[in-house]
């Protein structure tokens, strides 16, 4: 059980670290984590296919924190559509959010991921009918997950950082779900819907948004984007 006061080690954007972490935790050796090296449409064709979510890792800016607070107030004036379908939780362990991107892209394609009797599959089962932080203060409790992270933090080709060293990067996802592209942030008030997409275009849709992060930091080049999707 993670404590409310404990931080973590965050889990490195490094596939093969997340992919060790996803098969520890239930999924299927035949989905996995990629690096997505590029957002042109020739990088993006690279990508093996299906893609079941999209993930961003970025720098925590002033220029995001005030695109954040504007994007939250806009939808809170204007409304938005969320599908009653979307699996979103609140990330409420401090460095969690590599742990919070993955559960989201497993989350919300279950329909399509097998997963195997596990520590995944206990608490999604638990969660499913919970709200946003009801889901996030039942993932502290899930010692099985915050036992895979734990040891997996202390892999990767970095030096392990200590959980009190700052963490200035955010890990958010993207995914689709009954016609819409969803950013999936555990630190948001809620999803945010990014409009029309597809299974086959989730891609190339949420491409879009991360050159959108991009653009908002233009003097950044700590931007990392990897895809959950199928290795055979």
């Amino acid at each position: 059980m993670a404590t409310e006061t404990e931080t973590l080690v965050p889990l490195e954007s490094n596939p093969e670290v997340m992919n060790k972490f996803l098969q520890k935790l239930g999924v299927p050796s035949q989905w996995g984590v990629v690096d997505v090296m590029g957002l042109e449409p020739e990088m993006l064709s690279w990508v093996p296919r299906p893609v079941l979510s999209v993930m961003l890792l970025f720098p925590l800016s002033d220029a995001y924190e005030e695109h954040k607070q504007k994007e939250e107030n806009d939808i809170l004036s204007k409304g938005q559509e969320v599908s009653s379908n979307i699996f979103y939780m609140k990330q409420l362990i401090s460095n969690a959010c590599g742990t919070v991107a993955l559960v989201h892209g497993v989350a919300n394609n279950t329909d399509k991921i097998e997963l195997a009797e596990g520590h995944m599959k206990t608490f999604l089962d638990k969660a499913r009918d919970m709200d946003a932080p009801s889901r996030g203060q039942l993932l502290e409790k899930s010692e099985g997950i915050i036992q895979a992270h734990r040891e997996l933090a202390q892999e990767g080709q970095t030096n392990t950082p200590s959980a009190e060293d700052p963490v200035n990067h955010h890990f958010i996802t993207f995914v689709h779900k009954d016609g819409f592209l969803y950013e999936l942030d555990g630190r948001k008030a809620f999803p945010v819907n990014h409009g029309p997409t597809t299974p086959d275009s989730l891609l190339e849709d949420a491409a879009k948004i991360c050159k959108e992060f991009m653009a908002r930091d233009p003097n950044e080049v700590r931007f990392t984007v990897l895809a959950l999707a199928a290795t055979d």
